[in-house]
């Protein structure tokens, strides 16, 4: 492949890398070398760390290696006598989660003169993956970079941040290369969540439509699988701990300190099951740093999270129910004599908290989430797992691309399995270039002039569920009536139902089935299989104990550990 020559001091540090190109004859001839290589993608905890080139300049997005040794060695292999090599120009750091940003400090103390930007909240976050250092002062490294204003960082380059959700300070990067013949554009979605959570706004898709795009590196972290409304999660969670206080237990949440833990705490905070009640929240560990940190950050948060502030403290409160503390270390041994909520690290000793002479507990662990539990725990403890998603999911992925409708798609972070179910998808393999590097790997990203840009996917349309005695009552659109389609639909005017995993699946009854009273079409509600396993959720089994945990299944499958919805 023919490298555009750089006008910096070092040469391309991906040469000689194993290449991985998907492009098809339909392109033009790229006029711009555009290409990613991954040093990670999140397959298996990794972290992500991307480097681009657009022309003459190398951007790294991201650094959540926790072995930054992979760079530097490109970059030694890479350095000309006499030349003070550098990895990239600059670095762009999408959020501060440690998958994203754990690399950093390393990668800035190793390069000094390395620029790294990101956003004023993260640029305030970051030092929190770096608590065990003593030196704070050298932790702000990070230039804070204002949102949704272009900003010239290299000649002909223009990075744009855009709000992502999922955690304060969270970005979209733009990235904008103009060159005399034609502008090149490239989004990078970082960790994005299109709904509104507790603490966060949702990734607003009205401010990236009509971008036209030519790359879009978006993340697949929940792969094609459907979740419930956020309201509905937060919901299912505060009933199950609702029902496990009126029990008599106390809930252990282990949680990550930033982010997830502050969402917990808020939805405790104002859930009607919790308003008011003679409860007391305890909060331990990097959860509560990070409740602090929250607070001196409160004019980046939501309007509605300031006017709830106004009335009473953001988290730290003795005098309104439920009573939300810091637990002094003295008091670790003693909670859980009276049923309470306990917050607190991943990396906690399960037994500071559940004493003997305490409890009994009911220990919640996020889905998907790694911890270690002890298997000879007392027959008092109960260990469980909770669904609160913190990015989109397979449906709000397809819709965040269908809007922008590049002509190349990455996906990174998520395990191969994941990901592979979203680049098979028809819908995205019949409309654009789609790409799943692993680490190691570079995707030449050609660009063609003529690129036609796909059609948008039929609409989905949203209706009301209204629920009246023994009648629910489904209002949709008008639109669907316009389709030709509805003729046949509701040529009846009767439907069947059924459940599919944790969809309700609706279809019209022709004429021919009601009159077929002999019809033998298999249903599935009064039947032992994966369609109607309380585990089976976005076609995946959820039940760790079953042997195809966190595999798809087909709905009609069954395996030995099957529990029914009912």
């Amino acid at each position: 492949m023919q490298k555009e020559s750089s006008n910096d001091d070092t040469e391309h540090p991906l040469d000689g890398k194993d290449i991985s190109v998907s492009s098809r004859s339909s392109f033009g001839e790229s006029t711009c070398d555009l290409e990613c290589f991954a040093y990670g993608v999140h397959h298996n905890g990794e972290g992500v760390c991307l480097l681009i080139r657009m022309g003459q300049h190398r951007i790294l997005l991201d650094c959540g290696l926790s072995d930054i040794s992979s760079l530097v060695q490109a970059v030694t292999k890479s350095a000309r006598p006499g030349k003070s090599p550098l990895p990239a120009d600059l670095v762009l750091t999408s959020h501060a989660h440690p998958d994203h940003a754990r690399g950093l400090l390393k990668l800035h103390e190793i390069y000094p003169l390395l620029p790294i930007y990101g956003s004023e909240v993260t640029s305030q976050l970051l030092p929190l993956n770096w608590l065990e250092r003593e030196d704070k002062e050298n932790l702000h490294f990070c230039q804070a970079l204002p949102l949704r204003s272009p900003i010239e960082l290299k000649p002909g380059l223009i990075v744009e941040l855009f709000p992502a959700g999922h955690l304060p300070g969270a970005v979209a990067t733009l990235l904008t290369y103009t060159t005399p013949q034609r502008t090149y554009k490239l989004l990078y979605t970082g960790d994005f969540f299109l709904s509104n959570s507790r603490l966060v706004e949702g990734l607003r898709l009205e401010e990236l439509r009509g971008l036209e795009l030519d790359v879009l590196i978006i993340e697949g972290s929940y792969g094609t699988a459907r979740h419930p409304h956020r309201r509905n999660q937060e919901n299912q969670l505060a009933e199950r701990i609702n029902r496990a206080i009126a029990d008599g237990y106390s809930v252990l949440m282990p949680t990550s300190g930033l982010g997830l833990g502050q969402e917990l705490l808020m939805l405790l905070r104002s859930h009607h099951h919790f308003t008011g009640r003679d409860l007391d929240i305890w909060v331990d560990g990097t959860v509560a740093i990070g409740c602090d940190v929250y607070l001196e950050l409160l004019p980046h948060l939501p309007a509605s999270v300031q006017n709830f502030a106004r009335h009473q403290p953001l988290f730290w409160d003795e005098r309104v129910r439920p009573r939300v503390r810091k637990i002094p270390l003295e008091r670790r041994a003693a909670v859980g004599k009276a049923p309470c909520i306990v917050l607190t690290d991943f990396n906690i000793d399960i037994e500071e908290y559940c004493q003997p002479e305490t409890g009994p507990w009911l220990i919640l662990i996020p889905e998907k989430k790694q911890f270690a539990i002890d298997k000879n725990l007392s027959p008092s403890i109960q260990v469980e797992n909770y669904f609160l998603a913190q990015h989109s999911d397979g449906p709000g992925t397809t819709q965040l691309i269908h809007n922008l409708r590049p002509q190349h798609v990455i996906f990174v972070h998520g395990s191969p399995v994941y990901l592979a179910d979203l680049t098979s998808l028809d819908e995205l393999q019949n409309r654009y270039h789609v790409h799943s590097p692993s680490p190691g790997v570079l995707v030449e990203l050609p660009i063609g002039d003529t690129f036609l840009q796909p059609a948008a996917p039929e609409t989905n349309y949203e209706g009301e569920l209204t629920e009246l005695g023994t009648v629910v009552t489904i209002t949709l659109p008008d639109a669907i009536a316009a389709d030709p389609r509805w003729r046949q639909f509701a040529d009846t005017g009767l439907i069947e139902a059924r459940w599919q995993g944790e969809e309700l699946v609706l279809r019209g009854l022709s004429q021919r089935e009601l009159m077929n009273q002999t019809s033998d079409r298999f249903m599935w509600q009064d039947v032992d299989c994966c369609g109607t396993c309380r585990h089976q959720r976005g076609g995946r089994c959820w039940n760790q104990a079953s042997p195809l945990y966190n595999f798809r299944v087909t709905l009609e499958g069954y395996c030995p550990a099957f529990e029914s919805q009912k």
